[in-house]
Order: C-alpha cells, then structure tokens, then sequence
C-alpha cells in the first residue's frame, strides 16, 4: 500500500538497469537531493553544520571508501585514519604551494595522492589476507602518523606540529578559513558526498564491482574463472584511498581547519569509519551513508537528552555512548551482519505487501 510496484515496468534494458529502477525510489531519492541542495542551506546555521551536517557528509565519504575495500572486495583494513591524514597533508601542501588554484582542485589532487599511497600499502595484500592484512594496514595507520609527526616538511616547519587551512575560494565564495559562511562549506562537501555515492554506486554495479565481489567470496574460484587478483584488489584500494583522502581533506580544511595528526587521525578514527559501516551495513552504498548518520548524531542525542534534560555528567554520557555503540556492534555482527541497510530492505518488503501478512 505505501511501497508500491504494481504498474511500474521497464521497456529497455537501461531502465531496468538503471541506479533506482522503481518509480517511487527515484521521486524519493529526488525529493532527498532536493531538500538537501535548495531546503537546507537556507535553514542552518552554524551549530547544526559544524555538529551535524559537516561530519555526516564528510564521514560519508570515508564510510564509502571503507565500504567498497572491506565490504565489496572483502580486504581488511585498519588504516583510515594513516590515510585520511594522507589526504589532509597533501591537501595542506597544495594549499600553501599553490595558492591560486582552486580549492575544488586541490582536494581532488589530495584524492589522487591518497590512491597512490594506498595502492603502495595493499601491495601486501596479494599475499596475506583476513587477520594478517588487518595488521599490515594497522601498521600502515601506525607508520602514517609517525612520519607525518617526524617530518617537518610536511607542516611546512611550524613550531606547534599543526597545519592549518589558510583561506582559499571556489568560483569565488570562500569554503575555508575563519570568516565562511555555512551554508558554503555544507554545498562544498555535499557536491563531494553526491558524486562520490554516484561513482561508487556505478563501479560497485558494473565490472569493477562483479569483480572485487567475486575475490571477496572466494578469491581462488575468482582467479579460476579469469578475474586478475592483482588488479582487483588494487584497484579497490585506489578507489577506497582516493573517497578517504578526499574525506580527509575536507575534514582538514573545510570543517575543523587546523589539526594535529595524532589527534584528529589516530587510530580511533580507523575504528569509528570501521564501526560505521559494521552498523550500517557491509556491502552498501546506502549502509555507508545510514552507518556515518547513525554515529554521528548518536553523541548530539545523547547530550541533549543525557546532559541538557537529564543532567547527567559528561564523562557518563560519553561513556555510555561507547557502550552503547559496542552492543550495536555485536548485535549487527551476530543478528544481522548486513547492518541497517538489511533491515530498511526488509522494511520496504513489509511495505510493499502491507497490511497482507508477508
């Protein structure tokens, strides 16, 4: 009754294959860009950017790339964080060294410079997989950080460790720096988040995706039946380096615009894009998306309800929100390892059929 299908068919094969074949999908993906592009920027103000929409949007984009190595090609990593500060630094360095670009090129270069760095890491994973890759990316977070600690070039040889993001423009209007507007830095990382789900979610339904899915179920049939190991699995850690560097950047100089790598990369950020796509659900463009809200807005409920109405200490609500994020986890892992996305599948079947039982 509220999900219907009756009437709706495809007279080609590109509308059948197309990203949101059912009509009511499309009008309500539509609607969703809509409000997102034309409703919110004029409704926001600081606070809900800087708690809300940029984490979520960036995060996204991290989630992504996370996805299509672990949940598509099956690869372990525990090295987000090492290559989110990849992006961050190469986007810092190209900022500073040159200045009259636009900021638009420089995070996409940062992007390209984390797919190279990522490719150089997985490398290992030709020969090693499961727990023994888990390690080798462990120590590639690991390794990341300390050189971009130990290495002055790197923060240009300030005196802090910082970096920070000087002021820079696209087509004018300023997206970093102290004096920009919200709703600038929201559209600048919405046009990221946007085309990033629309390239993964086309890579993951076409060659590229059968293939990384096919070494992720069995990497040895998969080699039987003529998919190239090498290039698969490379592959995925280029594309999924390049969504975390681009994450990376955006995180460095759009939203908190001065770090310090240990702090804002270390290995906790590893875990949390990790615990993202666990609940959210594996193997998913919309889990990415469902996982990155889900852990983004959990700490602003939990202070307003837990600090604000209830009174609680902080340092109670912050550890119940470890704890609350822990059972999610092993919930997901032994109920229903495809995390959220599974159980909104589920839920538009029951739709579909409503009030028939099903």
């Amino acid at each position: 009754m509220f999900y219907r299908e009756a009437g709706d068919f495809s007279t080609s094969y590109p509308e059948d294959s197309q990203t949101f074949p059912i009509r009511f999908d499309r009008y309500r993906y539509y609607l969703v860009l809509f409000v997102a592009i034309f409703v919110i920027p004029f409704t926001i103000n600081d606070y809900w950017v800087n708690s809300i929409f940029l984490p979520f949007l960036i995060y996204a984009i991290a989630a992504i790339g996370l996805n299509i190595l672990v949940g598509y090609c099956g690869q372990v990593s525990l090295g987000t964080g090492g290559f989110m500060a990849v992006g961050a630094y190469a986007c810092y360095k190209l900022m500073t060294s040159f200045p009259e670009v636009s900021m638009l090129i420089h995070v996409l270069i940062a992007g390209l410079i984390t797919a190279g760095v990522g490719v150089l890491f997985g490398l290992p994973s030709l020969r090693i997989k499961g727990f023994y890759l888990a390690v080798a990316t462990l120590a590639a977070q690991f390794f990341l950080v300390w050189l971009f600690n130990r290495v002055p070039w790197f923060y240009n040889y300030s005196a802090s460790g910082q970096i920070s993001a000087p002021e820079r423009t696209v087509f004018g209007i300023e997206v970093t720096g102290p004096n920009t507007e919200a709703w600038a830095t929201y559209l600048f990382c919405l046009a990221f988040v946007i085309v990033s789900a629309v390239i993964a979610r086309n890579l993951t339904r076409g060659a590229f995706g059968r293939k990384w899915m096919a070494i992720r179920d069995m990497d040895i049939a998969a080699e039987i039946i003529g998919v190239n190991p090498l290039m698969a699995k490379l592959s995925a850690f280029a594309v999924s380096s390049f969504f975390i560097g681009i994450s990376g950047a955006l995180f460095f100089a759009v939203y908190l615009g001065a770090v310090e790598v240990g702090e804002a990369f270390g290995i906790t950020k590893s875990f949390t894009v990790l615990f993202m796509i666990i609940i959210g659900g594996l193997g998913s463009i919309f889990g990415s998306f469902a996982g990155a809200a889900f852990l983004v807005v959990l700490p602003v409920v939990l202070k307003l309800v837990g600090v604000d109405w209830l009174g609680w200490p902080t340092d109670i609500v912050a550890h119940l929100q470890l704890v609350i994020v822990g059972a999610l986890i092993v919930i997901f892992l032994i109920a229903e390892p495809h995390g959220l996305a599974q159980l909104w599948r589920v839920a538009k079947e029951k739709l579909r059929l409503w009030p028939f039982p099903h």
